[in-house]
């Protein structure tokens, strides 16, 4: 099921927009789902079951001790699973 308004289109773009940012996958990776969040919050995108799951597999991605940087595995992890996200958009 696909949300359709300016809102939802808005949203998608943001989404997209930071996902694609220069910077650190990581970093971008935060601020995408903290905008899906809000997304989702205000009822602009719906969770689809696969959004859902790919959504679960970034915030296992990005955790970490606090003593901990992420990079490497992490950040490769979270540009794989960002990229199912920016597909999954258009059904969200």
């Amino acid at each position: 099921m696909t949300t359709q308004g300016a809102a939802a289109a808005a949203a998608r773009s943001e989404v997209r927009d930071l996902i694609a940012a220069k910077g650190h996958t990581v970093d971008n990776a935060r601020a995408a789902v903290a905008r899906l969040e809000t997304a989702f919050e205000a009822g602009d995108l719906v969770r689809t079951p696969d959004m859902e799951q790919y959504l679960e597999d970034l915030m296992r991605a990005l955790e970490q001790d606090d003593d901990q940087k992420l990079g490497g595995k992490s950040a490769e992890a979270a540009r794989f699973i960002l990229r199912a996200i920016d597909r999954e958009l258009d059904n969200a």
